[in-house]
């Protein structure tokens, strides 16, 4: 299985939370649906901290030359 790159997450987490608000919305999902959100903000917001540690180490690193 591939990972699934930070854009990529984004969107699903959009094309979910926009679910909330189309016709096909349906109680009986909705547990689910936030559930599914809620753990791909979690990862997005994982991904995002490793991007950050990555650009304040790189940003050292140029700060040293």
């Amino acid at each position: 299985m591939t990972e699934k790159s930070l854009n990529e997450k984004i969107k699903e987490l959009d094309e979910k939370v926009e679910w909330f608000y189309s016709d096909g919305f349906k109680l009986e999902n909705a547990v689910d649906n936030y559930k599914d959100a809620l753990k791909l903000s979690e990862e997005i917001e994982k991904d995002l901290k490793n991007l950050k540690n990555e650009i304040e180490i790189l940003d050292k690193d140029f700060t040293k030359s």
